[in-house]
């Protein structure tokens, strides 16, 4: 009980914060409004005059949110595509460089945490290649693979495999000795081990880097569809910047942070359903 009134109290916050922060957006933009009839000639030409009264206010934006929203998955060309279309192009692309990168990232993990000599082995070129931005990556990408397409679902999984690896790899180094010797006296196989008692205790922390990786992942593919362009959330602010609809880049930085949420607590659910109390 006292838990559920701890959440509803919290809810009523964060909606009473909502509520105050839109309301001085929205009034600080209306006092920033410029009366044109009183600019000069210049001014007018320029557009200096009007620079401050070019930010939207949230009333603009949830109509913009509303249009978008009420018809997410139209298509009337290659620079003129849905929300809904433009974000599923990027978890599309997100989604397969992660997978990819899951596929290789907890298998090695796993090695590396049950063998210090692979870890002596493979730690050097982990700690050279892990700092390197993502989209360092991008060019030589580019250049060797020669489509955008891949270039970008690659520097999805070079960004997504570090942290999935290294929590792995703890996780697993951290399993309690006793079980695993428990398991040695059962006579249980290094497969049937590695299933049966390493996997089970390891997975809360390998879901962990797993959770970590799939908001670097949406972090960057924002800034990779920027560089390559085509489709995608990341292209669809950029075009829209150049478009200078500063409503629709505010509309499109607001879905990219509730779908970040959402895929957050996707992940959340599954670091939940994993977790066990000794």
């Amino acid at each position: 009980m006292d838990l559920l009134s701890e959440n509803k109290r919290a809810a009523i916050w964060s909606i009473a914060l909502l509520i105050v922060g839109l309301l001085v957006w929205e009034m600080s933009i209306s006092a920033q409004a410029i009366n044109t009839g009183e600019l000069t000639e210049y001014e007018l030409l320029t557009g200096a005059g009007t620079a401050k009264a070019g930010v939207p206010p949230p009333s603009e934006v949830a109509v913009k949110a509303w249009q978008e929203l009420s018809n997410p998955f139209y298509d009337a060309g290659p620079n003129d595509k849905g929300i809904g279309i433009q974000i599923g192009y990027s978890i599309y692309r997100v989604l397969t460089g992660y997978f990819l990168a899951a596929l290789i990232a907890i298998p090695l993990g796993f090695l590396i945490g049950m063998s210090s000599v692979a870890y002596k082995a493979l730690n050097p070129f982990i700690q050279v290649l892990r700092p390197i931005s993502p989209l360092a990556w991008m060019p030589l990408a580019l250049f060797i693979i020669q489509d955008s397409e891949a270039s970008a679902i690659f520097v999805i999984f070079i960004c997504s495999i570090w942290p999935m690896l290294i929590n792995t790899a703890f996780g697993v180094a951290g399993v309690r000795e006793d079980w695993v010797n428990v398991a040695r006296t059962h006579e249980l196989g290094a497969f049937k081990t590695a299933f049966t008692v390493i996997l089970p205790a390891a997975a809360p922390t390998i879901v962990t880097g797993m959770r970590i990786s799939i908001g670097i992942a949406w972090l960057v593919i924002v800034a990779a569809e920027m560089l390559v362009g085509g489709t995608g959330i990341g292209y669809y602010v950029w075009n829209e910047w150049n478009n200078l609809d500063l409503t629709s880049v505010i509309f499109s930085i607001l879905m990219i942070g509730v779908v970040g949420m959402l895929l957050d607590s996707m992940f959340g659910l599954l670091q939940r359903a994993v977790a066990y109390t000794e």
